[in-house]
């Protein structure tokens, strides 16, 4: 979550910096600005990690709520919209920084591909990279990983500034996209919807697209839900966590055998 919060910022500096300018180049500039804000993010965690030897669960969960208030800086302050009527968001972006629609009428837009690319680039990894051999052992058997004489320190380096580069880019996704600017409400916690994301789709790039298919039904289907039934806004999490529980209770069942004992 908050690599994909700082990734947005970097990326809608970039937006901000160039408003009135039409040049090709501020799409591509932004996604560049957002994979590497959101690297960078990703890199003080790592550094915890291998350094004090830090749980990253907790450090990555801790600089969320310093990137979002890093984000409610900037949009009460050197970013707010002079003519927003004092509502903390920054200005309307050009159409030069947006992603292009490629449906009249939707919101689908040529950010599609960046998710389908990396999709194919994960597909690629998991079936035909040694590295993704060294991130199984290491996550499996680490005295094994160990043994065999793999770095866990560069496991980990690899692991977080990847996943802190796609985040970050998601990030500009959502402000290049459907948004259209920055404001403190560019993500609704999708980062810590892909955790179960991740985790129903089995870490398998098919399962995953599958995966976040049915994530964004939830999403859809709850602000539904707070319109039709009146329900509270955390009617989605509860969702979410209802999804995740019943997973893992799944899961124990599957991988132990329960018995009754006298």
């Amino acid at each position: 979550e908050g690599q994909l919060i700082v990734g947005a910022m970097a990326g809608g500096w970039v937006a901000i910096a160039n408003q009135g300018s039409d040049a090709f180049w501020i799409v591509p500039a932004m996604v560049t600005a957002g994979a590497i804000g959101g690297a960078l993010w990703a890199a003080i965690p790592a550094l915890l990690k291998t350094r004090f030897n830090a749980e990253e669960t907790l450090t990555t969960l801790m600089l969320s709520y310093v990137a979002n208030l890093m984000l409610a800086y900037m949009m009460h302050g050197p970013w707010r919209d002079p003519e927003g009527m004092n509502f903390p968001q920054s200005i309307m972006f050009n159409d030069s920084a947006l992603f292009a629609i490629l449906i009249e009428g939707s919101r689908v837009n040529t950010s599609l591909f960046i998710a389908l690319a990396a999709v194919l680039v994960f597909w690629f990894f998991n079936a035909r990279s040694f590295l993704h051999f060294q991130i199984e052992v290491g996550g499996l058997a680490p005295a094994a990983s160990h043994y065999a004489g793999f770095s866990s320190k560069q496991t980990v380096w690899f692991c977080l500034l990847i996943s802190g580069l796609t985040a970050g880019i998601a990030g500009v996704g959502e402000i290049a996209g459907p948004v259209g600017q920055l404001n403190l409400n560019i993500s609704p916690g999708y980062g810590f919807a892909a955790i179960i994301v991740a985790y129903l789709g089995r870490l398998h790039a098919l399962g995953i697209v599958l995966a976040g298919f049915l994530m964004a039904l939830i999403y859809l289907g709850g602000e539904a839900a707070q319109v039709a039934l009146q329900l509270p806004a955390a009617i989605t999490g509860i969702f979410q966590g209802m999804l995740l529980f019943f997973l893992l209770g799944s899961d124990v069942f599957i991988d132990n055998r329960l018995r009754r004992l006298a």
